[in-house]
């Protein structure tokens, strides 16, 4: 007579009861069909290595997971746009042959990119990039910005925390109002604003983590997660100031670890700017290792 939904439970409103399952496509259903429910914990991940994969993927995977407003082709390299919003999201990653000499290329870059206001950046992976686009790099004067790209298997991860908290969290396929409130890249820009929910909401599958505050609405820590197959990425990490040095990044990553571990994920992954100090420590803590490092080469204006 009756059957279970078995997931995350996404809304509850007056269009009915939405759960989002293992796998598959969302349950909606009446309220009124609703018999019994309970908190049921997520399945344990199981304890499997880290996936291969070297740097060109993580850095494909993480593009993905990251996806620009507009992209352009040019040979194997992309020009991404965003608005400004993120440099993952308005660089070029410059992976394999453009099919054109260094210098020519990078004009083509500095075109594209100024005929949208945004500055010129390059994500130079090493490596990955044209071994002779460093030493063009550093004739034209770039500036460069090194980025940490750390993995770490999901089992362990999955396992931190504390238990008793990881029921606090709560998962949704959307960043709501709340979510975006504490969200330290949030601006005034409507632009910047529209390409920002585009950029955090497109990936392969997207999760929102929040762990509500106090009644006013206000949460203590938010995060994200994509899963792409075999590889969960991390990001906007953000607990408020006042919740700090309390569990609760680790328990909310934990929480996320275990959310891609059952959509098949064996892997995680981040991004963190070279000079971060203090997530760098946390990661270490969380049992993350530095798979390779990139750099953000912004080119001068002509």
């Amino acid at each position: 007579m009756f059957r279970d939904v078995i997931g995350v439970l996404d809304s509850w409103d007056d269009h009915g009861i939405s759960v989002v399952p293992r796998s598959g496509d969302p349950v909606t259903f009446p309220e009124q069909l609703l018999v019994a429910g309970k908190p049921v914990p997520l399945f344990p991940a199981r304890r499997l290595p880290l996936p291969a994969a070297d740097p060109l993927d993580l850095q494909r995977i993480a593009a993905r997971g990251w996806p620009a407003v507009e992209t352009e082709a040019l040979g194997e390299w992309t020009l991404r746009a965003a608005a400004g919003f993120t440099r993952r999201a308005n660089s070029v990653q410059a992976l394999g042959d453009p099919g054109l000499p260094p210098a020519a290329a990078l004009e083509r870059v500095r075109d594209w990119y100024a005929a949208r206001g945004l500055p010129a950046y390059v994500e130079v992976v090493t490596p990955g990039s044209p071994p002779e686009l460093a030493a063009e790099l550093d004739r034209l004067g770039a500036g460069y910005a090194p980025t940490l790209v750390r993995t770490a298997p999901l089992a362990a991860l999955a396992r931190l925390g504390n238990g008793s908290g990881h029921a606090r969290v709560r998962l949704s396929r959307t960043a709501g109002p709340e979510w975006m409130s504490l969200y330290r890249r949030v601006t005034a820009d409507p632009a910047v604003e529209a390409a920002a929910r585009s950029v955090i909401h497109g990936g392969p599958s997207v999760w929102f983590a929040t762990v509500p505050g106090t009644a006013d609405g206000a949460p203590l820590a938010i995060g994200r997660l994509t899963v792409d197959g075999a590889w969960a990425g991390f990001g906007a990490i953000e607990v408020a100031p006042h919740a700090r040095r309390g569990g609760l990044a680790t328990t909310l990553m934990a929480v996320l670890a275990a959310r891609a571990a059952e959509e098949g994920a064996a892997g995680g992954y981040l991004q963190v700017e070279a000079e971060n100090s203090g997530a760098i420590a946390l990661y270490d803590r969380l049992g993350f290792t530095t798979s390779h490092t990139y750099h953000y080469a912004r080119l001068p204006e002509r």
